[in-house]
């Protein structure tokens, strides 16, 4: 292939990344996550010229805002926000595309006059029927609004046209809810029209792993139970509450984190390769996963479940209150800001292989990776010179950093120079910045453009849904049914409860720092 051919080959791929004409509509555009993230990757991806070339941004309030008001608040945000900083009037022909609109989620006026404004824009500037729903809003405002969405007709499609929803997490507080949650949006949009998001999901890294494992034929054969002893998944973070004691008192951090992102990752490193990367055979995989874990009895959680609380400590050498010191928590609270969870999968592959899953607030280090632990040697002839002084070879490990610092390394031995024939741990590491000499693109970008254009790999089916649910609720049951008094309790700026390492000491293993 010459270089015309290749060039005309790229060119014509870039343009299947390219969405068909469309308005997004986002209910809760005044809300922290429009700012933080929704405004800041689509301005982000119009500078990419990732946009179709006719678009507009339909900003749903529960005030009354103009169109100027509404385009200062989101300059303000993409100020703070965008990694793209804005460059001659670049941000000025994006605000163009940026309208609002008042609405009451109980009031069927509301969401006819949505319609109108809706047709009133495609007019205005020749823009097909596609829609894009976006549910920024509080879990308990999407039903209200998916079903006013259905009332006046805008979950249908037109003229053949596209009609999909966002809905963010959480689906669902237990699995009873997430399953009537399901139901209810399933009786107004098709399920190929909904799209569950977790960002976790449209990070490059969790989606390298899938090419880390399958297209490169040196890993994948001993991705499994003959090779590896066990696996750990680690999401850590730095920052408290951040003044939604209220919010994470009815959360708390299994049902924040485990239930989605980390089960999510958990998938990602434990299914079996999809026949083809589309949306149904890549989900089918996820959720064999998932109906695989091994059942968690009643009787077995205080056995392979830690959850804690974190108490008053140093955070980058500043004092910190702990959790039941913080604005809107009870201070009689039971709720876990850290928890860990060990999990088994009854198939093949993995049958005997501990997966250790971890989160927690006020952590040292924000951190997300993925640890694999590999088998050790069956005998030793070799010195070691850990300085553990047990004489063993350390395992081989190899780490998948999903952030910050995104990359991916894999410790094995190598011989120490010198005489004698003593054997120390190594690194090898790749990173992905130093690599391709770009930063990685914003999660949301990626979900946003992949819900343009109809892709929904990266996005939750509502069986995975339930089946992520299933799993954790003995652990949840067993936890709101408990009566002790008090958790367990870390040191803010501490790794965790000494129970959380017990629960690897009984295995033999331990928790890999996160360096």
């Amino acid at each position: 292939m010459n270089k015309i051919e290749k060039e005309k080959q790229t060119s014509s791929a870039d343009k299947k990344r390219i969405p068909a004409p469309c308005v997004i509509v986002i209910f809760g555009a005044t809300g922290d996550l429009t700012k933080r993230k929704l405004i800041p990757a689509l301005y982000d991806l119009y500078t990419e010229k990732m946009l179709p070339e006719k678009f507009k941004i339909l900003g749903i309030t529960r005030g009354k805002l103009s169109d100027p008001d509404f385009r200062q608040r989101m300059k303000k945000a993409h100020d703070e926000f965008s990694k793209s900083k804005d460059t001659g009037d670049q941000w000025e022909r994006f605000s163009e595309s940026l309208h609002c609109c008042p609405i009451d989620y109980d009031s069927r006026d509301s969401f006819e006059n949505l319609k109108k404004t809706l047709q009133k824009i495609e007019g205005d500037y020749n823009i097909p029927g596609n829609h894009l729903f976006y549910l920024a809003i509080p879990p308990s405002a999407y039903l209200p609004v998916v079903q006013q969405l259905g009332v006046v007709g805008l979950n249908k499609p037109v003229n053949g046209e596209w009609t999909r929803i966002i809905i963010e997490k959480p689906i669902g507080y237990d699995l009873k809810s997430a399953k009537e949650l399901n139901e209810k949006v399933g009786e107004v949009f098709n399920e190929d029209q909904v799209y569950r998001i977790d960002h976790f999901l449209g990070k490059e890294t969790v989606q390298n792993l899938l090419a880390f494992r399958f297209a490169n034929g040196i890993f994948e054969p001993i991705w499994n139970r003959h090779y590896i002893d066990h696996i750990q998944i680690t999401a850590g973070e730095t920052v408290g509450v951040e003044g939604r004691g209220g919010y994470y008192e009815r959360s708390g951090a299994l049902r924040d984190m485990i239930q989605n992102h980390l089960l999510q990752v958990f998938a990602h490193t434990a299914m079996e390769a999809p026949v083809r990367f589309d949306a149904d055979a890549f989900r089918d995989e996820k959720v064999k996963v998932f109906e695989s874990v091994k059942p968690i009895s009643n009787e077995e959680v205080d056995t392979i479940a830690v959850r804690a609380q974190y108490t008053r400590g140093k955070m980058d050498g500043k004092e910190v209150p702990g959790y039941k010191e913080e604005e809107g928590v009870d201070k009689n609270s039971v709720t876990e800001t850290y928890a860990a969870l060990k999990l088994h999968i009854n198939n093949w592959r993995w049958a005997g292989v501990p997966f250790y899953l971890r989160t927690g607030k006020r952590l040292p280090k924000r951190v997300s990776e993925v640890i694999l632990v590999f088998k050790r040697i069956p005998h030793q002839i070799f010195q070691s010179d850990t300085g553990l002084g047990d004489g063993e070879i350390d395992a081989n490990i190899l780490a998948i950093r999903l952030q910050p610092d995104e990359g991916i390394s894999l410790r094995f031995g190598a011989k120490v120079p010198g005489q004698g024939m003593k054997i120390k741990p190594v690194t090898m590491k790749f990173d992905y910045e130093t690599t391709f000499n770009t930063k990685l693109a914003d999660a949301y970008e990626r979900l946003l453009l992949d819900a343009m254009l109809g892709d929904a790999a990266l996005f939750a089916r509502h069986d995975g849904v339930e089946a992520s649910w299933r799993i954790l609720m003995p652990v949840l049951e067993a936890w709101e049914n408990s009566t002790v008094k008090a958790l367990p309790t870390y040191e803010a700026g501490t790794w965790g409860p000494k129970e959380a390492e017990e629960l690897l000491n009984r295995d033999g293993c331990w928790w890999r720092e996160c360096l």
